[in-house]
Formats: C-alpha cells, structure tokens, sequence
C-alpha cells in the first residue's frame, strides 16, 4: 500500500480533517472494512473466555481479548457519579465515558482505592494512599498494591491481576475488577440489614436464614419478582438477559412502584428500543439514576440490566412496612452470634482469595453443604489428597452430598488436619462451629506454606528477632493488642511502609 493509498483511507474517515483517526473514526473505518471484498472473507469466533478469533481464507488464526464498550460506558458513570464529591478525584472526573480515558485513569490507584473504599466504607485508610501529582511508577505501585490486596479482604475474585495490569492497560482484566466493585457499591444495599422490608419476600416453607444465604443479585431478582405478581404478570424473571430485554417486566415494575410517575404507555409501543426509551425516562421521574442506554436493555446484557434494577431498587423499592414483631425477629436474627459471623466473613474472604476460577463462596456455611467446596479448597492446599472418582459435582440430593462430605472429612485427614469428632454429616448439616474448625485449619496450613512450610514456633522466633522493643510469647500474647508489634515488624520490612506520625504506642485498638 502506497502513501496516497493511505491517505485516501484516512480521508474517508478523517470527519474533523486533522489528518487522524480517533477511535471513533477507526470504529467507522472498521465498519467499511467488513463491508469490503477482504473483509467478508472473514469469519468470527468468540470462545467461553470472551476472546474473539478470526480466520481469514484457511490461514492460521489470530485472536486477542475485547471488551464490551457499553459496560465501559457504563461502569464510567457510575464511577462518576460515585466519586463526584471526593475532593481528591476532581482532577480525575468526569471521565468521558466515550473515549479510553478510563484505563489511563486507573494506572496511579488513587481511583480505584478510592472505589473499594465505597464498596466496603473504611477498607483502606485513606492517609496511606499516594495522591501527589505527576507520581513515579514505584509510587502509583504502591497504591495498586494496596488497591489489589484490599480488594480480596472484601470478596473480589483476583485472578491473574497485578499492578502491570493497570500500568499496562489490560482493558479485560481492569473491566472485570471494576465490575466486581461496581456490583458490590450498587447491591450493597440489597440486604435485610438495610432493609427490613425484604421480609416480603420470604416463600412458603422459608425463614429468614434462607432469605439471608441469597446472593444480592438473587434478592434482587426476587423483589423484582415480587412485584410482577402484584401486577398479576403471568411471567417471572429468572434472569437479567432475555427475561427483560423486551421492556414489558420493566414497564410493569415502574408502574408497581408509582403508577402516578409511570405509566403503562411503554407497552403500547411495539418498537422495542422506543419502549427501552420509554422506561429510561420513566425511571428518571423516580430520581433514578441511569447508567444504561435503551440499547443495553434491548440487547440484554445481563451485567447492564443488573445495574439498572439495582440502581431501581435503591432509590424506590416499593415494598410495605413490616410490623414491629417481624423487625424484631429480623433484628435478633442478624444479631446473633456476630463472633461467629465475623469468622464466617475472614474465612470465605480468604476462600475467595485462593483465586480458583470454578470457586466462589458467597455463605460459607450453605456452600460447604454439598461438600464440593472444601473438597477443591482441600486439593488447592493439598493436591492429591482428594479422590476425584468418588465425588459428584453436580451432587442434587442429600445422598450424594453426604458422600462427597464425608471424602471431604478423608481428604483432610490425608492433608493432616486434625478432624476429631467432625463428620461428613455435620458438614452437611452446616454445622457452623466445625465447619470454621475445619476452615480454620486449612486457611493455618495455607498461610505457613506460603512461608516456605515454617511452623508457627519457626514464624514466632522470625516476629521477635525482627521487633526489637516488644516481644511476644504466643499469638495469643496480649501485647497484640495495640496493634504495635505488627506495626513495628512492617516497618522493619519496608520502613516508609509506617507513618510513625500516626501511631499511637500502647493505645490498645486504636492502631488496628
């Protein structure tokens, strides 16, 4: 190709005539190429993972992972919207959420340390993040890190994400945190604890611990099922793609909510994308916040749809006062046992954090019923230990789970936990007291093979020869307290990891 081919190539994109092509012309300039003689001779696939491939007249394929710009677009306004009063993400936004600006943004931490902090409020203090301008790589480093890290202690799956991953601009891989981040901010408040009210939504033959074991987006599709039926809507939603793309549920949902501001008009129209219109503007009358377009309900994008009814269900979600008995139940409920509770949270925390792809415990009591979950824990710590023939993964009734229960119990034994008195039954039964002894023991040998299989005697004399000023005879040593010792052993790691500044020495609690 000649230089006066080129320029004839750009020139028929090149809409602002500066002799270049922004992505927006590339697009167009794409789009005239599929159209061409080379171009239909193409042929596309895409696989499980989301990465498209190509083959062009039987030569050797070529393939590279893409991403979704409606969701790009998407996960931008909520971003926006969310960090709008940070002072300390003004220079940051708005991000224009039809360019690229996105993944530039993220490559210093500050936003996305900023993110985790409103998905989880306090996960990360906010004295320790980088925020100086123009900062180096080691310090845009720091802040990733500390964004990586903090980000699995609140639940999010970390596969294959590193600080290069944003300095590097691996458009997937980013897109795929923010998502998990942006869920958790949008469903946080989808819960009985926020909302009491969500006692309406229990079955016949339920109790609140079942209401309480649903995922977010569970809950969400069952509110949203909940006021179908009051509209004697034939139909149920039973998922966030193809069951709501048509524009009917959400129609009727608005109109349960407030039939004064939402009307039923939308179901007149026959084209879809202005019936998605219609809705759009609708919610908007119930100080709806919309990060969709009418295009993402009509093409069914699960991960969008899932974003709208939550950002529905914040604002308006139309379910009537319980009485003061059913508040109180609920109450004692989400009261009870908090120690065992706040276990619970650390060790399906840390289960998450193993960065197994098929793994992700959202109840750690309930998902370790079928046995399926210890079991690929246990292979993960201790590969070898379990015997894969005996196990069904797909266990449907409570004879299968009891068997892979009970290879669950002999796989930990040949891991060398001790299992004294503990069962297969009792795992099935959610006993939650041995399943956390179980757990407890898996997450104790992770964490001394990750030191090069020290025992906790060989990690104790390590802590005490590096901290010089206090020294500890136990892990149980109540000189722990004050968060000092821990403090001290950082610093003696890297030691402008501390701000001695903010330490207070022998104030118990306030250092954690």
């Amino acid at each position: 190709m000649t230089e006066d081919d080129m320029r004839i190539i750009i020139k028929s994109v090149d809409s602002n005539n500066n002799e270049k092509i922004e992505f927006q012309e590339f697009m167009q300039l794409m789009k005239n190429f599929k159209k061409s003689d080379i171009g239909k001779k193409i042929t596309k696939l895409v696989d499980k993972k989301g990465d498209i491939h190509f083959k062009v007249d039987g030569s050797d394929n070529f393939s590279f992972s893409t991403f979704s710009e409606e969701e790009k677009s998407a996960f931008v306004k909520v971003i926006n919207t969310v960090l709008a009063e940070d002072s300390h993400c003004q220079k940051y936004l708005p991000i224009d959420p039809s360019t690229n600006d996105l993944f530039a943004i993220m490559k210093d931490g500050v936003v996305l340390c900023k993110l985790i902090n409103c998905a989880s409020k306090g996960t990360i203090d906010e004295r320790v993040i980088n925020k100086k301008e123009n900062m180096n790589v080691f310090l845009c480093h720091e802040n990733l890190k500390l964004a990586i890290s903090s980000a699995k202690s609140i639940g999010c799956q970390i596969i294959n994400i590193f600080p290069e991953t944003f300095t590097e601009q691996k458009y997937t891989l980013i897109l795929g945190m923010l998502w998990q981040l942006i869920k958790i901010i949008l469903l946080g408040e989808v819960n009985i604890k926020s909302h009491p009210q969500l006692v309406r939504l229990l079955q016949n033959n339920e109790s609140l611990p079942d209401l309480l074991k649903m995922k977010p987006e569970d809950v969400l599709m069952r509110w949203f099922n909940y006021h179908l039926a009051k509209a004697n809507h034939p139909d149920k939603v039973t998922n966030f793609s193809s069951d709501v793309k048509g524009g009917t549920k959400y129609t009727l949902l608005l109109n349960q909510l407030d039939s004064n501001k939402c009307s039923l008009a939308a179901l007149d129209e026959t084209d879809h994308k202005k019936r998605a219109e219609k809705i759009l503007a609708n919610s908007k009358k119930l100080g709806v916040e919309s990060f969709i377009t009418a295009d993402d309900i009509v093409s069914g994008n699960s991960k969008l749809n899932i974003l709208f009814t939550a950002a529905i269900f914040n604002k308006h979600h139309g379910l009537d006062d319980i009485t003061q008995d059913e508040e109180y139940e609920a109450a004692k409920l989400l009261n009870d046992d908090i120690e065992g509770t706040r276990e619970e949270r650390a060790f399906r925390m840390w289960v998450n954090s193993l960065g197994m792809e098929d793994v992700y415990a959202n109840n750690l009591y309930e998902d370790s019923k079928s046995g399926v979950l210890l079991l690929k824990v246990i292979d993960k710590i201790h590969p070898g230990s379990v015997n894969w023939k005996k196990v069904d993964l797909k266990a449907n009734n409570k004879f299968k789970k009891l068997v892979n229960c009970n290879e669950a119990i002999d796989a930990a034994k040949k891991a060398g936990l001790k299992i004294v008195g503990i069962g297969g039954a009792d795992i099935h039964d959610g006993n939650k007291k041995l399943i956390l002894a179980v757990v407890w023991q898996l997450m104790r040998k992770h964490t001394l093979q990750v030191q090069g299989n020290k025992t906790e005697e060989e990690l104790l004399a390590w802590a005490n020869e590096m901290v010089t000023d206090i020294k500890i005879t136990s892990f149980k040593d109540s000189n722990l307290k004050s968060a000092v010792f821990f403090i001290d052993l950082m610093s003696k790691i890297e030691s402008r990891a501390i701000d001695w500044d903010l330490v207070n020495k022998g104030i118990h609690f306030y250092n954690c």
